[in-house]
């Protein structure tokens, strides 16, 4: 889970920092799908430690996940 939320920050860098539109919307892209593979892991963790309440961790990830999305690129 700490690879997958430390990847999506840094890919979005990556992308930005090689200075093309189409290498930053590669890695917008790439950064999505390490914001899915987190937002499986959290579900998967909430269904094996159900006595932990995860409302917080997944509000936090949706609100941050929407800021990862490629769509307008």
């Amino acid at each position: 889970m700490r690879r997958c939320a430390i990847s999506v920050p840094s890919n979005v860098v990556e992308g930005f920092k090689r200075g093309t539109k189409k290498d930053f919307v590669h890695f917008l892209r790439v950064a999505n799908g390490s914001a899915a593979e987190l937002e499986t892991q959290i579900i998967i963790a909430q269904r094996i430690y159900s006595n932990i309440k995860f409302e917080e961790i997944f509000s936090l990830y949706v609100r941050n996940s929407k800021n990862v999305g490629c769509a307008n690129w």
